[in-house]
């Protein structure tokens, strides 16, 4: 498994609009063969900061995911909503094993 977090910081006034086109984007991204979860996290002490967890199958996953309609249009709309560039960190799996996903 291929696992990307990515921490993104939304301006205040974009919160519920952030959430509405992110979770659009996740549940589109969930129909794709090389996605195995797609979580969307709200940060609860601080509601304008938000982390991705996508769980791809390959390492050559999240490109085709970056190649779709709903991502390109997610992130039309959501960029200008953040209040700083995302940041994103790739981890590998250990538990459980990948099979098991």
């Amino acid at each position: 498994m291929y696992i990307v977090h990515v921490h993104i910081h939304v301006k205040p006034e974009f919160v519920e609009a952030f959430k509405q086109a992110t979770l659009e984007n996740a549940r589109q991204s969930l129909q794709e063969p090389g996605i195995a979860r797609f979580d969307v996290i709200q940060q609860s002490d601080d509601p304008t900061r938000f982390v991705l967890v996508e769980v791809y199958r390959t390492a050559e996953d999240p490109a085709r995911h970056k190649e779709t309609a709903h991502y390109n249009r997610w992130r039309e709309v959501a960029e200008p909503m953040m209040a700083e560039p995302r940041t994103r960190f790739i981890y590998s799996n250990i538990f459980p094993a990948d099979q098991d996903w």
